[in-house]
Formats: structure tokens, C-alpha cells, sequence
């Protein structure tokens, strides 16, 4: 059990140190207020195909690394509570 615990807490800090990396070079998505008063528009190319891009790759996963981080904090819990 010792070392499926040194595993996991390897695995954790790997994730943890990914995680940091991906989410300091994702590009703000937010435009504000300028996106109201102009009133730019959703419907467009970019728009319906934004998954398949760069930026849409980075955040699948960054929720992906989020998801494995929040079960690995749980599993350590649980692991050393016992």
C-alpha cells in the first residue's frame, strides 16, 4: 500500500505541475464590455469550430487535468486517512 501511495503522490505532483503550465498559457477568452457595445456576433466559423483549434485543445485539458486532480486529492485523502 506504501508504495501505491508514492505513486499516487507522483502522479499528483506531475498533474498539479501540468495543470499551473496549461492554465498560465491559455489566452483570455473574455472581451468585456466591447463585445456588448459593438455587439460581435457567435455565429461565425471561428465560433462553431472552436474545439478543434489550439485554444480549444488547451482547454479540454485544462478541465480534463482539473477532473484527474480533484479524483487524485480525493483518493490521497481517503488513502491517508486510513
Amino acid at each position: 500500500m506504501e508504495i501505491a501511495k508514492w505513486i499516487l503522490i507522483a502522479i499528483y505532483i506531475l498533474v498539479a505541475f501540468a495543470l499551473i503550465i496549461l492554465t498560465l498559457i491559455q489566452s483570455k477568452e473574455d472581451e468585456g464590455l466591447s463585445s456588448t457595445i459593438t455587439g460581435s456576433s457567435t455565429n461565425n466559423f471561428y465560433e462553431k469550430n472552436k474545439g478543434r483549434t489550439k485554444e480549444g485543445k488547451q482547454k479540454r485539458w485544462t478541465i480534463l487535468l482539473a477532473v484527474v486532480f480533484a479524483i487524485l486529492t480525493i483518493s490521497l485523502g481517503i488513502i491517508y486517512m486510513a
